[in-house]
């Protein structure tokens, strides 16, 4: 009896196998090399039930606001790098500002005015800890020129804006989230202006453009940060950037259909993404006018840039005195020492003494 019970195991098994092979031997039948499609593999229980547990598109966090770049992207930038976009010298360039807020979202802030700060900086690491020094010499070869401007004509529903002499690069103005705000910049500087060798646009630093946005505390002032976003550029001489963003169309025309793949196409708007706020250090030059420029039809007396306004993250919010650059103080900071250098004409040595302070460029310390 238990020879006979071993055998029916056996045949139950063999059967088992048999309609096992069978229900796969039509499955290479039924779909061709061809035929094969990885969304009916999507469409399998198991990933319905991932699916499932993942947040809706319209649970995802989005930035309260956004801000748009009205020129276009390079087409000759590869799948998950960085947008670039060419901007022309002292062209003006639309930047919308978009107020995103889903319903019930940061609701002190209806019927309120914020504040924005638009900057343009370094994207290069290496630049940004030389950022005071390259700004300054870039002021000293190019006097009274900034680096970044509103034109105020073409900007549309912004309130009050401002530039000071002490921030070359940066400019700020006030917006009403109710209205539509687009702001109008200008960008002075070109990208090979902070390269050691001069090869042409397309050989210079890249640029970024940041935005910073502020809301007012209880006090009225706006320095409670609210968002960021920036984008990376490159600064061509006039009309530069339109024969730059064309050899770039040509060379994506010229590639393969498989080699394009590779490539993300060109958007004729940039999107600023999300970033961290630029540190509270500041980039102040030593311009002999201690008082800011106000470019808005409104009269102001009293105003002072706040420590938020300041623009690198590599010097820690050294004010430089510009009575320090006559005569050199012992207690002069690494900073204060770094501008008298420069000031003095001794811009060679900057790097020799880049770590000393007042006291030791003294006699007695060297």
């Amino acid at each position: 009896m238990a020879w006979v019970l071993k055998m029916d195991d056996a045949a139950i098994e063999s059967g088992l196998v048999h309609d096992f092979d069978s229900s796969l031997s039509g499955i290479g039948q039924e779909l061709g090399a061809g035929a094969y499609s990885m969304s009916d593999v999507l469409a399998l229980p198991i990933f319905k039930q991932e699916d499932a547990n993942l947040p809706p598109d319209d649970e995802s966090k989005n930035p309260p606001f956004q801000y748009v770049l009205c020129a276009s992207t390079s087409p000759a930038i590869k799948l998950h790098d960085e947008t670039l976009t060419y901007l022309n010298q002292g062209q003006s360039y639309e930047i919308r500002m978009l107020d995103n807020r889903k319903m019930g979202e940061l609701p002190e802030l209806n019927n309120k005015t914020v504040k924005s700060i638009v900057r343009v900086v370094f994207h290069d690491r290496r630049l940004q800890y030389m950022e005071h020094q390259q700004l300054e010499g870039w002021r000293w070869n190019r006097p009274g020129d900034r680096l970044l401007d509103i034109d105020i004509p073409m900007s549309v529903g912004i309130i009050d804006p401002r530039t000071n002499p002490s921030q070359l690069n940066a400019a700020e103005f006030l917006w009403d989230l109710t209205k539509r705000a687009s702001v109008f910049v200008q960008v002075h500087c070109i990208s090979t202006e902070f390269t050691p060798r001069k090869h042409g646009g397309e050989k210079g630093v890249p640029f970024r453009i940041q935005i910073d946005t502020f809301k007012p505390n209880e006090n009225g002032e706006y320095t409670d940060h609210l968002h960021s976003a920036s984008c990376q550029i490159k600064v061509f001489k006039p009309k530069g950037a339109d024969r730059k963003q064309k050899t770039d169309r040509e060379k994506m025309e010229k590639r393969t259909a498989q080699e394009k793949e590779k490539y993300q196409p060109s958007f004729e708007t940039t999107i600023l993404s999300e970033c961290s706020p630029w540190p509270d250090n500041a980039y102040v030059t030593n311009s002999p006018a201690a008082t800011p420029v106000f470019t808005s039809t409104a009269t102001h007396n009293t105003y002072t840039v706040p420590d938020s306004n300041s623009s690198s993250p590599n010097h820690q919010g050294d004010v430089i005195v510009h009575s320090a650059m006559e005569q050199l103080s012992p207690t002069a900071s690494i900073q204060e020492a770094q501008q008298w250098l420069h000031k003095n004409r001794f811009a060679t040595y900057t790097r020799l003494f880049s770590n000393f302070s007042g006291t030791c460029l003294f006699p007695g310390c060297l």
